[in-house]
């Protein structure tokens, strides 16, 4: 029996409206394994959205319980894993990514925008939602392509096709 923990298939990650989640349970059903997003696994821990998390316990407590979250999706999950836009921040989360297969869903803004369009529950993104999410995405750029084995353009492409080409670049 090995000691090995088990690896995810794929980590995606990608800024807002990515397309992470669409994406990943495409990649999920043709590769016949199964799909974790993060957010989800923080939402069912603190028993709310991740909206209400950040309104009544703040980023801070957010940031902990998604690490929590990603180390532990990390470790026992070996299908698709879809990490919250931001989770990548932590510096231990990227020393936890490494020798896992992490694809960059690269977006630009037009196509973010649409996406996640501009009256967005999402909570970083409150006031002023475009500006929010450019800055959002000049800072983690350089993070998301670090990390990433590979990275897959999104823009005005089919979530059918992103998956394809994702399954076409995993390793044998």
């Amino acid at each position: 029996m090995s000691t090995k923990p088990s690896a995810s298939i794929v980590v995606l990650i990608g800024p807002p409206g990515s397309g992470k989640t669409t994406i990943g349970r495409l990649l999920a059903e043709r590769l016949g394994v199964g799909f974790r997003d993060t957010d989800t696994d923080v939402e069912a821990v603190a028993g709310k959205p991740v909206s209400d998390i950040f309104v009544e316990d703040g980023e801070a407590r957010f940031r902990e319980l998604e690490h929590q979250a990603v180390r532990t999706a990390l470790a026992e999950h070996d299908g698709i894993l879809s990490l919250g836009g931001g989770a990548v921040l932590n510096e231990e989360t990227q020393a936890l990514l490494d020798g896992h297969h992490v694809v960059y869903l690269q977006v630009g803004l037009s196509d973010a925008v649409q996406r996640v369009g501009l009256g967005s529950a999402r909570p970083l993104l409150v006031l002023n939602p475009r500006s929010q999410l450019k800055k959002l995405m000049e800072e983690r750029r350089p993070v998301y392509e670090r990390l990433a084995v590979a990275t897959v353009v999104t823009d005005k492409r089919e979530p059918a096709e992103l998956a394809d080409e994702i399954v076409r670049g995993l390793p044998a």
